[in-house]
């Protein structure tokens, strides 16, 4: 009879105690651990032949071919393509579209000749051909099945000459072998250990669905992250129609590049120029509005930024902001403060980014600093003016990087008037456009007649 010992891992960093602790000696973190059941006679075999070691230097340089998805932002995601053995996580809220996203993959990588074999958890065989009918991709010769088995699973892998292999979702599978419900930190990391063992062997690519908590991460123990070779994560307000896939871990590509995709009723569609998407219902005419110019991996983005300041109905003012960080606007916003002269301690403070975008890039800086100073002295901006440039702690107007592909992005679309950091002035050649080279914020504000 199989002996049950009961461990603890923690939830944050993946470190493992024989007790419980409210607080994880490792990481820091308090109520992180979490009870893990292990089956202590069922134990790695002993007789495994052991592995050889070979020298680098006489390994031949071996040329890997990533296999193409037929989708373009994905591709530009992954890396210009998946590896070969390589294990994906694609996390995501319900509803957001992974399913959907994942299965116009799999049918597009089909018409290639590949083989793929999709594992569906969470349907069955009618709802997933129902599905493929809709998206327009019925006709597919895509293999499926909705096996939750993981031995069944990897014994599928390894008896099929299988190009892709995806599991939707990691949450849904189990092991006989294992106490714990499906979805539980036993099941989950024990699948996730047995399919990237099966992916390596065979050289099959893995793309795992995983599930999102209500904080916002990948349910789970967070060495599951770890365990992969590439994280994704598929973002977007489902009240808006646009969705956006990042990187967030990427052994073979960058982790800085983005899609943009639409959601509508063919399925998820691939927005070629997501700039000219973003500013379609923009505000004209009215306070408070900016655009600017910010760049994810090699591609640059045309974003509009609102902000609303009013007077305090209370005591202490407010400071709400979507799709930006909040501590970096209460900095910008003591900046205005303090070396532009703008009164903003009783004043409610309210920034959207339009469109559902979330802005990490210090370029939007500016931008949102203008905005704001827009909106309290109730002045509306040119039109036509795009403002980029990084904002200091001093109220100087710091250099971006890649200026010169940002501009060529603004002009493409049409926009007459750039603000531009004063030190990137030795890198800019552009002809056709205003450019407005600034060296503080205060300057900035003169300069574009908010005072």
């Amino acid at each position: 009879m199989a002996k049950i010992k009961t461990i603890y891992l923690c939830d944050n960093c993946g470190a493992e105690f024989p007790k419980w602790a409210g607080k994880c000696d490792t990481c820091g973190q308090w109520d992180t651990l979490k009870s893990f059941n292990v089956d202590t006679l069922n134990k790695p075999n002993k007789s495994v032949e052991k592995r050889s070691v070979v020298k680098l230097s006489d390994r031949k340089s071996i040329s890997t071919s990533r296999l193409n998805s037929g989708d373009l932002e994905f591709d530009r995601v992954t890396g210009n393509g998946m590896m070969p053995g390589s294990v994906i996580l694609l996390g995501g809220e319900p509803g957001v579209g992974k399913s959907t996203l994942l299965m116009q993959i799999a049918c597009n990588i089909t018409k290639s000749g590949s083989k793929v074999l999709y594992f569906s958890g969470e349907e069955s065989i009618d709802q997933l051909q129902d599905r493929a009918n809709r998206l327009g991709v019925g006709e597919s010769h895509l293999q499926i099945s909705n096996e939750q088995d993981v031995d069944h699973i990897r014994q599928h892998i390894s008896e099929s000459s299988i190009d892709l292999v995806i599991i939707d979702s990691i949450q849904t599978v189990y092991s006989g072998n294992l106490d714990g419900l499906p979805g539980s930190l036993t099941q989950v990391r024990d699948a996730t250990s047995q399919f990237t063992q099966s992916a390596k062997r065979h050289g099959v690519i893995l793309l795992l669905v995983g599930h999102i908590t209500k904080d916002g991460y990948l349910a789970g123990p967070k060495m599951l992250e770890h365990m992969v070779d590439a994280v994704l994560y598929l973002e977007g307000d489902r009240r808006h129609q646009f969705r956006v896939l990042r990187a967030v871990k990427n052994r073979f590509g960058s982790t800085h590049e983005l899609g943009v995709y639409e959601m509508c009723s063919e399925g998820m569609k691939v927005v070629t120029n997501p700039s000219e998407h973003f500013l379609n219902e923009r505000s004209h005419h009215v306070s408070g509005t900016s655009i600017v110019a910010i760049l994810e991996g090699t591609r640059p983005f045309l974003v509009e930024v609102q902000a609303l300041v009013s007077n305090a109905a209370y005591g202490n003012p407010q400071r709400n902001v979507t799709g930006f960080d909040l501590r970096r606007l209460q900095m910008l916003l003591a900046v205005l403060e303090r070396r532009a002269g703008f009164r903003l301690g009783t004043q409610d403070v309210f920034v959207n980014i339009a469109g559902g975008m979330k802005l990490t890039e210090p370029a939007a800086d500016l931008g949102i600093a203008v905005a704001v100073a827009s909106s309290l002295n109730d002045i509306v901006l040119d039109q036509n003016l795009v403002i980029i440039g990084e904002v200091g702690l001093g109220g100087e107007v710091r250099s971006i990087p890649q200026a010169q592909r940002r501009i060529n992005e603004i002009k493409q679309l049409g926009f007459k008037t750039v603000v531009v950091p004063e030190r990137n002035k030795k890198d800019i050649r552009v002809k056709d456009i205003e450019l407005i080279f600034v060296s503080s914020v205060s300057e900035t504000l003169s300069r574009l007649n908010i005072t």
